[in-house]
């Protein structure tokens, strides 16, 4: 990728409701016709939508996913959840696991409804792909592709949730948890510092503390006690598990049972040289781009046994 084919698409806000909460949605459109897909991006605990996706840095190429997936011929979409970002946060909730599976769906329903569409190439990061998974769960026919980036199964030798555990009582109590920059640096120092340029970790830093000063503690509440909250043989739509080489968040065999028990057979598994957490921010993340592009524009197999 060059600086010159780095080309920033335009963004389009939409809002949409599910009951009386209101959700933020961010859309940027490729030009191409007809359209390649439409891919709906779904964030993490301690971050908004845009920051995640579609982070502005001019010196790094195409630093935006939703850039530079529109730019291949995507419909490109991300949202924030409920106690996040430009969404509402009104409701005395710790915003959990099930209750973002149902902002997806609140999502999905709206874009179904404006850009008719019928299904969706789903990507999910961390806590967001633990949400994605358990939509596409309940919802099978809106998921055309499955892709769960820092996915977490049971677990089981996960070093990160480990540590996070010993602060479970407290995040019982609470329905926010507070966030600063030294927080958001711990993200890329604590499983394998250098897999993120400073620089990028910093603007990611700026992007989303402008929009949120503290983050709902209910994917921290699920993954530290109530995993497994999804169950693979539920989950029938073609999927792709990416496993960031130094990621913390799950283990190897914890993600290799996961997708042994996976019914499709349009499967696959990746593991991500150089990767800790947060790949879209890391030195590698054009190689992520990468992976992701290719399991999105696989062509469906015509011969089935």
């Amino acid at each position: 990728m060059s600086t010159e084919q780095a080309v920033a698409s335009t963004g389009q806000e939409h809002w949409t409701k599910k009951g009386d909460v209101k959700l933020f949605l961010w859309e940027k459109r490729a030009t191409a016709k007809p359209l390649r897909g439409t891919i709906l991006f779904v964030h993490g605990s301690s971050m908004a939508s845009t920051p995640t996706f579609d982070l502005q840095m001019a010196e790094r190429p195409y630093s935006s996913a939703m850039d530079f997936f529109s730019a291949q011929g995507y419909d490109t979409w991300c949202f924030d959840m409920e106690g996040y970002g430009r969404s509402d946060k009104s409701r005395d909730i710790n915003c959990d696991i099930a209750n973002g599976a149902d902002d997806v769906a609140a999502a999905t329903d709206y874009i179904m409804k404006t850009r008719s569409v019928k299904s969706f190439l789903v990507y999910g990061i961390s806590s967001g792909a633990l949400r994605a998974a358990l939509f596409a769960e309940r919802h099978p026919e809106r998921v055309a592709r499955l892709a769960l980036d820092a996915f977490v199964w049971t677990g089981k030798g996960s070093p990160t949730l480990d540590e996070r555990r010993k602060k479970l009582p407290e995040f019982l109590k609470m329905n926010r948890r507070p966030i600063d920059r030294a927080f958001m640096r711990s993200i890329f120092e604590r499983d394998h510092p250098g897999c993120a340029d400073k620089r990028v970790v910093e603007v990611f830093a700026d992007a989303v503390l402008a929009l949120d000063d503290s983050m709902p503690t209910g994917t921290y509440v699920d993954m530290c006690s109530k995993l497994p909250v999804v169950d693979p043989a539920k989950i029938t739509v073609p999927s792709l598990i990416m496993r960031g080489q130094f990621d913390g968040i799950a283990s190897f065999d914890d993600l290799v049972d996961f997708f042994k028990r996976l019914p499709n057979p349009d499967k696959q598994f990746t593991m991500m040289s150089g990767i800790s957490h947060a790949s879209f921010q890391q030195i590698n993340y054009e190689m992520v781009y990468h992976i992701l592009l290719s399991f999105f524009s696989q062509p469906a197999p015509i011969y089935r046994a």
